[in-house]
């Protein structure tokens, strides 16, 4: 049979899906799901930000999958094919955490990492026989898998880098956090040597770079210096994301820059210390950051910042002084979320609890609007608040100097012109009202 794989795109606020000419930031689980499928099945995938979807398609098999911004378009999508008489299986991130919601727009739901049923979900469908829901999780310890299929995909306008995994999960359980909702805590990791065939493949693909996805590469820090030993030899750039306290290892960060780390991605999430205790996120100490940041930079390593506006402890006047944090510290492309709470997290369920939530359309919930009530402001403050941060970081004045005027940049002024051309980019995002996302 054939199978069609879909990635879709967010709505903008015309709810079109948000196309692109090129796609940079490759999901990982649909070329993994194509390696796990029988070899006498057809699979295509689809990535909707690139492509139109061929809603017409003799694929039998429907695969979506849900996560963030693009949620309410799996929906659509589902029904849709639904509706043309298609089996529809509905995964990823957000369908694991509202499986019960997920399953009233598809025929089964795939809980935790689908890679541990996706070949009883096939035997189940070719049987007559396919189950409401399929669950699994990564436990503690090792995980492993194919080589992920990029050659049902190489025909696509894709960027100059490909993703290879290495861990899942993160020690730290913050309470609005999605992946601590599905790992509860853990991590979990693939053997060095079968990161390295990964890396090797994207190698042979003919690519320089790659992405290294994991939650939190500095989780484990023996596994990670061993595999930097083996990545220095592969000749390759690479990015990833991981706990800020990697600021404070010097030698690490020689042997990550030796490896060819050029960026690493850190959720810093606020500047007010009370607000990241409420987060349980208390372990972070926003006084340490510039210095932690600093560090990382003078080891020639860029750092890329996520934060969210709206912690418990957080004020008008903190949101404004986040400004002065990402220019004083030269943040290159900082994004930002106002933080929400997502249903199926600790913080969903605390603000639930305590009757503060002013809006009942979970599917509303893209965080770029509150939609729950603050001590110190009200929703539609703290809405003003957020999208006023981002006008201001994405000024010509801030652009420059964030990337042009930084000790850094006679040394590589192509790397930080291209980062000028992405705030651009998240300029006029963020003049159409759209969030700015990772793409």
């Amino acid at each position: 049979m054939k199978i069609l794989l879909i990635q879709p795109s967010p709505y903008d606020s015309n709810r079109k899906p948000i196309k692109k000419k090129k796609l940079y930031f490759v999901g990982l689980a649909l070329p993994l799901l194509a390696a796990l499928t029988p070899p006498e099945h057809e699979v295509e995938i689809i990535l909707e930000i690139l492509e139109d979807i061929p809603f017409d398609t003799d694929a039998e098999l429907i695969g979506i999958s849900s996560m963030g911004h693009g949620v309410v378009r799996s929906i659509d999508i589902a029904e849709e094919f639904r509706r043309r008489g298609k089996t529809v299986v509905l995964g990823g991130y957000m369908a694991s955490l509202m499986a019960g919601e997920a399953k009233k727009y598809c025929d089964t739901v795939v809980v935790g990492d689908a890679e541990l049923v996706w070949s009883e979900l096939i035997s189940d469908y070719e049987k007559g026989r396919l189950k409401p829901l399929y669950e699994n999780r990564l436990k503690r310890g090792w995980f492993t898998t194919p080589p992920p299929r990029f050659d049902l995909i190489m025909d696509k306008n894709l960027g100059d880098f490909l993703p290879v995994q290495a861990g899942r999960g993160c020690p730290h359980s913050c309470s609005f956090c999605s992946v601590a909702c599905l790992y509860e805590g853990t991590y979990v990791r693939k053997s060095v040597e079968e990161v390295v065939r990964d890396i090797r493949q994207v190698k042979e693909l003919g690519y320089r770079k790659f992405l290294l996805l994991d939650d939190n590469i500095f989780a484990d820090r023996v596994y990670l210096g061993k595999l930097l030993e083996e990545i220095r030899s592969l000749d390759m750039e690479w990015m990833s994301q991981c706990d800020i306290r990697i600021g404070s290892e010097d030698k690490l960060l020689k042997s990550l820059k030796d490896s060819g780390c050029t960026t690493l991605s850190f959720g810093l999430e606020s500047i007010t210390k009370e607000s990241l205790k409420a987060m349980d996120k208390s372990w972070a100490k926003p006084e340490d950051y510039p210095k932690l940041i600093r560090n990382i930079q003078d080891h020639g390593i860029d750092v890329s910042t996520e934060m969210v506006v709206g912690g418990e402890a957080d004020t008008l006047e903190s949101i404004r002084a986040t400004k002065a944090f990402i220019e004083d510290n030269r943040i290159s492309v900082p994004r930002f979320y106002i933080l929400t709470p997502i249903p199926g997290t600790r913080f969903f369920r605390d603000i639930e609890k305590q009757g503060r939530l002013v809006k009942e359309d979970i599917y509303s919930f893209d965080g770029t609007e509150a939609v729950y009530t603050h001590p110190n402001m009200t929703p539609d403050e703290l809405t003003r608040a957020y999208w006023d941060l981002y006008r201001s970081l994405f000024t010509f004045r801030s652009i420059f100097k964030r990337n042009i005027l930084r000790k850094e940049f006679p040394g590589n002024p192509g790397k930080y012109l291209f980062y000028t051309v992405v705030n651009l980019y998240y300029r006029h995002q963020i003049s159409q009202g759209i969030t700015p996302n990772i793409f």
